[in-house]
């Protein structure tokens, strides 16, 4: 897979490639259950590599990725237990990571504010993978 054109995944493909993880995670993610900030000295970049990306291709019809959060059972953005949903707001900009120490699977996207560039991590469970 090349660098520049990042392999789109499913749900379903996501949820296969995240087995039993996070309970598998021994780095330093393993503290990423809900969205965390992780700045590049935190960033395990020589254990990690970019497996693909949540990242739907845009057309001509859609110039913009939804903002909207899918939250059915109320939780919330920072929530371990909020549902993974990949076409849903901040999934929807992800790329997914793999760690070649413990094979934990990691989400990865930039939160820009007005003043600021914020590195926004979440381990992947499984079971909280949903089709959306």
């Amino acid at each position: 897979m090349s660098q520049n054109t990042p392999l789109t995944l499913s749900a379903d493909e996501l949820r296969k490639m995240a087995g039993s993880a996070p309970a598998q995670c021994r780095c330093a993610l393993k503290a990423c259950q809900g969205w965390e900030s992780v700045s590049d000295d935190r960033w395990p970049d020589q254990h990690m590599e970019r497996a693909g990306t949540l990242r739907p291709p845009l057309s001509p019809a859609s110039q913009e990725l939804t903002f909207e959060e899918f939250h059915p059972n109320g939780t919330r953005y920072e929530s371990p237990q909020a549902p993974i949903a990949p076409g849903f707001f901040p999934f929807n900009r992800c790329d997914v990571f793999v760690c070649r120490r413990c094979n934990g699977v990691a989400l990865k996207y930039t939160e820009y504010g007005g003043y600021y560039v914020d590195p926004r991590v979440r381990l992947v469970d499984a079971a909280l993978v949903v089709d959306r």
